[in-house]
């Protein structure tokens, strides 16, 4: 009896089933979602384009800590185990970047937008496509700068499963042909981002005009100073290398775009404070200011970064395993010029090579540029309200001359006088989470609460662009086309915010424009890619042990101890080459233009090698 129910209920449910297999197998997928509801959803584009926007590429940029550390103005103090950035000859694949993924998942939506995004609205569609191309721009100005010229890829490619792949194998553009691209697509799509003006994490027309100042400019310095090598570097189809015939039009298109930001009364350099060191520190740790132009934005409890956990100074640490990992540099120190326009170098002995005695640890930097004190932080000054304790150890007066004596110990105490010995800040050679230079980096190092705490962690915004770079920009741009005037005139007006006089340059000279860059764009993801582009990188780090370049030295100051003489408790400073530096840098040739991986050139024999690789 009860086998004759089961069947007859299984009977049931199949016929009731049989009736309504169609709104069975048709219902709609709870785990998939079909193009039409995709492109025609404004939320799930804004969160594919956020998505899109956190991919955008930097190489030493977006709080990369150690990337920071391999070139001049840094070194790495941090768990040993990264040491080898202090042993780095650069590889030819270093800075390499070929991202056809995100190439390819832009163009997707593109073309989705534009087939299924039919319930969307003109002005939608239109700002969507505008921040896809913009995006995809940047993308391909990021390839460009590092690989030169590369594949111009603008649509899906799609196998059609023939067994020949050539159609989908293309070759490199002129690397000239890719900075066209950037432009054309910038002045294509910077009016239909005007609905994002208010926004200073999604592009906007002002963003746009900043691509174009930055990517112009770079495009015309390669044109110039590529051609004025010795032996110019060139592929012989162009994809690398810039006719010097294009060099003026690139610094105008950058001199226009950087003239019509600075005319858009939205933004201006951040003035607020009138500490000119504070108000350089408080420029990108204050979000919401005029100065940035775009940024990558971070929010507690959302999205943080931990870029304050590893560089803190050792004494304001929270709850750090590590900290303290950026080193910055003696040469980076001594770039920031004094403000009564004497060169920055030192004065850490007189002329005939007797120490100078400070009777406060910071009094070697004063009258120094404001952008120090707000980039870097040394010996006498605070941070989060606390007085630093950098000192390195004692200079005993002792036979004729000082004996400098330190103990491995942060915060010891010198037994012969109970004064202070060295200080929980080192700086301390060979041991890492403290500084090896003598210096800390402050800029950007958030000073919120709880900001190097693990469980927190800081949320101040990474720039991509902000107006300190414009004013450098047009500064340069119009320099090269001969507006020296108007060049001295925005260097000028960056420097007088930093602290120096009205009109403190009368004289203006390219090595100033490219000092002013390094002092103000200081671990903004721009001085490698300054040096590449003017074609003084292997110059600059040429791999000689005793270039102050090359070579990252510090600055170590020493508590006098000297009973019953007035430098008794004052203050000297040894230069030293931290033991953790091992090797000078060395920018060779080959690193102009980053190799190309093996994998791509297998796939595709049209794609060209770069140079000297």
């Amino acid at each position: 009896m009860k086998t004759k129910l089961i069947i007859f209920l299984v009977a049931a449910a199949l016929s009731v089933s049989s009736c309504k297999h169609d709104e069975w197998f048709d219902r709609p997928s709870k785990n998939l979602i079909t193009d039409e509801q995709l492109w025609n959803d404004p939320v799930l584009i804004t969160s594919l384009l956020a998505n899109y926007y956190n991919r955008l590429p930097t190489m030493h940029g977006v709080f990369n800590t150690g990337g920071m550390t391999e070139m001049d103005d840094a070194m790495w103090s941090g768990h040993r185990d990264q040491n080898w950035r202090n042993d780095l000859h650069y590889g030819d694949d270093y800075g390499r970047y070929w991202d056809y993924g995100l190439i390819r998942d832009i163009s997707v939506a593109l073309e989705g937008i534009e087939q299924f995004g039919g319930s969307l609205t003109a002005a939608q569609k239109q700002l969507f496509n505008a921040e896809l191309r913009f995006i995809r721009a940047s993308v391909y100005f990021e390839m460009v700068k590092r690989m030169g010229g590369v594949p111009l890829v603008t649509t899906q490619l799609i196998y059609d499963f023939s067994g020949n792949p050539e159609p989908l194998q293309m070759p490199r553009a002129k690397e000239h042909e890719v900075y066209d691209f950037i432009f054309s697509e910038t002045e294509a799509i910077k009016d239909h981002l005007a609905p994002n003006a208010n926004s200073r994490t999604r592009a906007n027309t002002v963003t746009a005009l900043a691509l174009q100042s930055r990517s112009m400019l770079y495009a015309a310095s390669i044109a110039k100073y590529n051609n004025l090598m010795g032996a110019p570097i060139s592929t012989p189809g162009g994809e690398v290398g810039i006719p010097a015939s294009m060099a003026s039009d690139y610094y105008q298109k950058s001199l226009t775009a950087s003239r019509a930001i600075m005319a858009n009364s939205n933004y201006g350099l951040f003035n607020a404070n009138a500490n000119k060191g504070e108000n350089f520190y408080t420029m990108l740790n204050a979000k919401n200011n005029g100065e940035v132009i775009f940024a990558k934005d971070f929010q507690t409890g959302v999205k943080v970064h931990g870029f304050t956990y590893e560089n803190i100074i050792k004494g304001s640490t929270e709850d750090n395993e590590s900290s303290s990992a950026l080193s910055p540099s003696l040469s980076f120190v001594e770039s920031f010029d004094y403000l009564d326009g004497s060169v920055g170098t030192i004065r850490d002995r007189d002329q005939n090579g007797n120490h100078i005695v400070y009777a406060n640890p910071a009094d070697i930097f004063a009258n120094k540029d404001g952008r120090l004190y707000g980039t870097v932080i040394y010996a006498g000054t605070t941070f989060k309200g606390r007085n630093t304790s950098i000192q390195a150890g004692v200079a005993v007066w002792q036979d004729g001359g000082y004996d400098l004596r330190t103990t491995s110990r942060l915060g010891d105490n010198y037994a012969a006088d109970g004064g202070l010995w060295t200080g929980f800040d080192g700086p301390a050679d060979n041991q890492q989470d403290v500084s090896n230079t003598g210096f800390y980096l402050r800029k950007m190092v958030s000073d919120a609460a709880g900001a190097s705490a693990r469980g927190i962690s800081a949320n101040n915004w990474w720039p991509w662009y902000r107006m300190g770079e414009i004013y450098l920009n047009a500064a340069e741009a119009a320099f090269e086309l001969g507006e020296t005037g108007a060049a001295t005139t925005y260097i000028n007006t960056l420097r007088e915010r930093a602290g120096f006089p009205a009109n403190s340059i009368s004289n203006l000279t390219m090595d100033i424009i490219r000092k002013e860059r390094r002092v103000e764009l200081a671990f903004e993801d721009h001085r490698y890619f300054d040096l590449k582009r003017w074609r003084i990188a292997h110059l600059v780090w040429n791999g000689e042990e005793s270039d102050r370049n090359a070579v990252v030295y510090g600055l170590y100051p020493y508590r006098v101890v000297r009973p019953g003489h007035p430098t008794n408790g004052q203050y000297i400073y040894q230069r030293i080459r931290p033991t953790r530096f091992r090797r000078a840098r060395l920018f060779r040739m080959a690193n102009y233009y980053a190799s190309i991986d093996q994998n791509v050139l297998n796939n595709n024999p049209k794609i060209v090698r770069n140079p000297f690789n």
